[in-house]
């Protein structure tokens, strides 16, 4: 399969203008910020149809990520639950998840500008890791944000960053988790604009959802080929889970113009009502929130506020501009998924299919489980990563 056939194909296909998809979307930062984001998508608008910059992307996705990552039928299940699973195994990629698409493309976009020290947040540790793996493969400097909370209930992933070279800054700010990451991030590339921030998620200020959007799309374009030569035909309906979106949009960006297919995120629902969820299109409403116009957890006040999921790397109370927008346009749906439907999730496909999923993922699991039962569907669903980190600490035994 020639995967340079398929990055180059745009994510953004409902993106109205630069920065925006519907009213979603934009810049909304302070005015020191402004030419740190404005040179990084000058860079990324100058490579991203720079055949030499996608080939050797291509090079490093082939043969340092391992990529194509495979489309698996998962028969046990299937039968067990009366339709046709098909699972893109981004669990299989170099580190454990889909992150490493994004991080490898920001590092080349890094090395292209000379930038000597990379930045970036973290919630789950996959994002972390996946940075601190290829500064470390090219020799930059990299310091990784985290809040407290996920220290402490990602602490693999927080000593695998380690391993690899990377600084660590714990951060207690807030709840202590992906937002407050995130927020400590960007005050360190306000203080520090000539870093390269390598932002993890569909999220932020523009450019970061179109350069995120545009690496990702590769899980989706490798996905449609695969189910057409698997299945004969397009799937029913493809699933993933959802926290900034990117995973989600990365697969969804080979279907939007197939409109007989639906789409059908899983968001971090936690005890599934409002102050007790990260189900940010399912309980938000928009707002800017950190650089960008999205939908977001508010209070009683309309400020943004705190989330909660058992999978931190869905705990975060913004969302990807372009998934509000394919929200309010209809295209695709978005569903609560509790804590404790994650969690079972997590144990059918590990007995099952011999699949530990990470629990962020199994919340897309839980949701194509729920949602199509019985039906005699094909059903693709995004396993965005592997659960290595998360056995320890889930109560499952």
């Amino acid at each position: 399969m020639k995967t340079n056939t398929i990055i180059t194909r745009p994510v953004a296909e409902m993106l109205t203008h630069e920065g925006l998809y519907g009213q979603y979307g934009g810049r909304y930062v302070p005015p020191v910020l402004d030419p740190a984001l404005s040179r990084v998508a000058s860079i990324f608008d100058e490579l991203a149809s720079n055949e030499l910059f996608i080939e050797k992307l291509v090079e490093y996705l082939q043969q340092y990520t391992g990529r194509p990552s495979p489309l698996y039928f998962a028969q046990r299940l299937s039968e067990k639950y009366g339709c046709k699973f098909f699972l893109k195994r981004e669990d299989l990629n170099h580190t454990g998840a889909h992150k490493i698409n994004n991080t490898m493309g920001q590092i080349l976009l890094a090395k292209h500008g000379n930038y000597k020290e990379i930045v970036a947040e973290t919630g789950a540790g996959q994002h972390g890791v996946a940075t601190a793996t290829v500064a470390a493969m090219f020799g930059l400097k990299c310091k990784i944000f985290m809040g407290a909370v996920d220290v402490e209930r990602q602490q693999l992933n927080v000593n695998r960053m380690k391993l690899l070279g990377a600084e660590v800054v714990t951060t207690e700010m807030g709840t202590g988790t992906l937002k407050d990451a995130v927020d400590a991030a960007l005050m360190y590339f306000i203080e520090h604009p000539d870093s390269y921030y390598l932002l993890g998620s569909q999220v932020g200020p523009d450019p970061y959802p179109r350069i995120v959007g545009y690496f990702q799309s590769v899980i989706g374009y490798e996905a449609r080929q695969q189910i057409l030569q698997q299945n004969g035909k397009l799937p029913d309906a493809v699933v993933a889970c959802i926290g900034g979106g990117s995973n989600a949009i990365g697969i969804f960006s080979a279907f939007l113009n197939d409109l007989e297919v639906q789409l059908l995120g899983g968001e971090g629902g936690g005890n599934c009502v409002p102050g007790k969820t990260a189900a940010t299109l399912s309980f938000g409403k928009p707002a800017i929130f950190q650089g960008t116009h999205s939908y977001c957890l508010q209070d009683e006040n309309n400020e943004p506020c705190s989330s909660y999921s058992i999978a931190a790397g869905l705990d975060y109370p913004g969302i990807s501009p372009q998934h509000s927008f394919l929200k309010d346009s209809g295209r695709a749906s978005y569903f609560p998924i509790s804590d404790m439907e994650a969690v079972e999730a997590f144990k059918i496909l590990s007995k099952t299919e011999g699949i530990i999923p990470a629990i962020e993922s199994s919340h897309a699991i839980a949701l194509a489980i729920k949602q199509f039962s019985g039906s005699g569907k094909s059903i693709l669903i995004n396993l965005s990563g592997r659960g290595d980190k998360d056995v320890d600490r889930l109560e499952i035994f």
